[in-house]
């Protein structure tokens, strides 16, 4: 629920961080020319998972900042005396000590004070701290009104959730040649399922999952030139001497004719993307690869014989 709950704005030195809290987590992905996907400061959330490592589609976190729970009066008052300069000209010690009546005030009621979180990576994230107190005094079982909530946490779990880029192989490998069939998968998948969890300790947590799902092909060219054949299943299909094929792509007119003699193939891994909060839904993760394909004619020789 929204609760009344009390903000305190007043003398912030120098040396505190922009967000009043004191966590720093950074998760740093890119997916060619796509952006950092989160890079969490002066937040307490800690991102785990195995979905860490891989190649980030660029979601996007809704909201770029955020209020969290943070200490009880007692510990926030100590912490912020704790907190002063070794020296500083008389009119800024006045202004220390009138900053810490409103600390002072809160102690031996309940509550927490709520600090300021963000997503550096955003690049609208200095103009929404810039629409939220530094502190925020909050009632037990109270949310203030920007408060961290389950969904964003799931956001934040998946902005951080990246799968591996696709490496397609090929048979044949090297040359493909008019009608002869070009078999597709896709070579170190690693783990089909990925997951990453956004903590914030004490409080909540929220995961969300890819699974890998299926693989798309493109042949680089029409229906006209070109046959594709997508019942894959996860990871493409390897050729298997007498196996149907039913995963790649039979071209039916050479490569002669196309830009630098070659079609360009794109494959893409599919992943779907479940989250453990209810009501929160994820398009799925689609990455990309491509690769050239060279396509011959298949040459016949025609031997005379002789008498």
């Amino acid at each position: 629920m929204i609760g009344k709950v009390i903000v305190a704005g007043l003398l912030m030195f120098a040396s505190a961080p922009p967000g009043g809290g004191t966590g720093n987590t950074t998760v740093e992905s890119s997916q060619k020319d796509r952006t950092v996907a989160v890079t969490l400061k002066d937040s307490q959330i800690v991102i785990t998972g195995t979905g860490l490592s891989g190649r980030s589609d660029g979601y996007r976190v809704k909201r770029p900042c955020w209020y969290e729970p943070g200490k009880n009066a007692a510990d926030m008052l100590k912490e912020q005396q704790d907190s002063k300069p070794t020296w500083i000209p008389e009119t800024e010690w006045r202004r220390h000590l009138d900053s810490l009546k409103q600390f002072e005030e809160k102690v031996g009621k309940e509550g927490r004070w709520w600090t300021r979180g963000y997503n550096a990576a955003d690049p609208d994230a200095l103009s929404c701290l810039a629409g939220l107190e530094p502190y925020v005094f909050v009632p037990p079982n109270t949310t203030p009104p920007s408060g961290i909530t389950v969904t964003e946490l799931a956001d934040i779990a998946r902005a951080a959730l990246t799968v591996p880029e696709p490496k397609i192989k090929l048979n044949p490998d090297a040359r493909s040649y008019v009608n002869l069939p070009t078999w597709v998968w896709l070579d170190d998948v690693g783990q089909t399922t990925r997951s990453v969890t956004a903590t914030l300790p004490g409080v909540m947590s929220a995961t969300v999952t890819a699974t890998f799902d299926s693989v798309k092909i493109k042949s680089g060219t029409t229906s006209t030139r070109a046959e594709v054949r997508e019942k894959c299943g996860p990871g493409g299909k390897p050729y298997t001497k007498g196996a149907e094929f039913d995963c790649g792509v039979r071209y039916l007119r050479a490569s002669a004719d196309q830009p630098r003699d070659v079609y360009t193939m794109t494959v893409t891994s599919v992943w779907t993307v479940t989250a453990n909060v209810a009501g929160v839904q994820y398009d799925p993760i689609q990455a990309d690869a491509t690769r050239d394909v060279p396509v011959g004619e298949v040459q016949s020789t025609v031997r005379t014989g002789t008498r």
